[in-house]
């Protein structure tokens, strides 16, 4: 079992669905590289070069395949690629309100335009966050972040500690960057065929005081609408196994406002992953 977090998450995320999925099955989640104690990978950071660098992790690290993958939001982009070089190593997959690899072409423009702005705010970041580190500006600022619900402080303040280096804004701003690119891999590496799927998606709308400028309550509701029936539906469809759980109560951070969803999830897909091996053991292919 393999955790992949979302675009700028770093492993600490997953750690109260970790502690639970422990207790039944063995579960590793991983900082990609720049992230946390992950030393900086090389650029640009595509879903193609994560998903082989996991793949010489967890070979250094002797763990055997199959895996079960679960992809939160960009982790979704990471771990269909990974089934897709690595078709032999995947037995189930877990997405987890995970990016579908047509939505920026189908957002409404107002968040197409949010998104390349957020761009050049990284890319500018990138160049000041050495500056503002010296002066303790960015430390000041981010101790005053809340502390996510199943974090404690110290882990927060870990988390903090590494988000300010120069490694983590460079390897999310080339994450971001190169998120079309990664989006026509995820393309590239087809279906899962009959594969165990579950696809969890957020139902909680975003509070309309946290939309930024320029995003209007109509261009929100037609994101959240495209999400839930069009682009999640399509990825339940990556399997013909392949099944959608709505999330009520939770908006996007699942990991963090419903990890018992996810748990369940992971143990549906073993579950399944298990009676299938079961029966090709009763009843072997030829």
């Amino acid at each position: 079992m393999v955790l992949d977090t979302g675009l700028g998450v770093p492993a600490i995320g997953w750690k109260a669905v970790q502690t639970e999925v422990a207790k039944f099955t063995h579960v590793c989640s991983y900082d990609r590289a720049g992230y946390g104690w992950s030393d900086a990978g090389p650029l640009p950071r595509t879903s193609v070069q994560i998903a082989q660098e996991l793949h010489t992790l967890l070979q250094n690290a002797g763990e055997h395949a199959p895996f079960v993958l679960v992809g939160h939001s960009f982790g979704g982009f990471n771990v269909r690629v990974y089934n897709g070089k690595y078709p032999g190593e995947v037995a189930g997959i877990v997405l987890v309100d995970a990016s579908e690899e047509d939505q920026n072409q189908l957002m409404p423009a107002s968040f197409r335009r949010f998104s390349e702005e957020q761009q050049k705010q990284l890319k500018t970041q990138e160049r000041i966050a050495p500056i503002l580190n010296g002066l303790g500006i960015n430390r000041f600022l981010a101790a005053r972040q809340p502390v996510p619900a199943g974090v404690s402080k110290d882990e927060w303040r870990e988390f903090l500690y590494f988000s300010l280096m120069p490694k983590f804004t460079q390897a999310t701003g080339s994450e971001l960057q190169a998120f079309d690119e990664s989006a026509k891999e995820v393309h590239a590496a087809g279906s899962l065929g009959d594969k165990p799927l579950v696809v969890l998606t957020a139902g909680k709308s975003v509070d309309r005081k946290l939309l930024p400028a320029g995003i209007t309550q109509k261009d929100l509701d037609d994101l959240r609408q495209l999400w839930i029936n069009d682009l999640q539906v399509r990825e339940a469809r990556q399997s013909t196994r392949g099944k959608r759980i709505m999330v009520p109560d939770s908006d996007h951070m699942i990991p963090f406002e419903r990890p018992d969803t996810i748990v369940a999830a992971i143990r549906e897909v073993c579950d399944a992953v298990n009676s299938s091996a079961a029966r090709d053991q009763l009843f072997p292919l030829h």
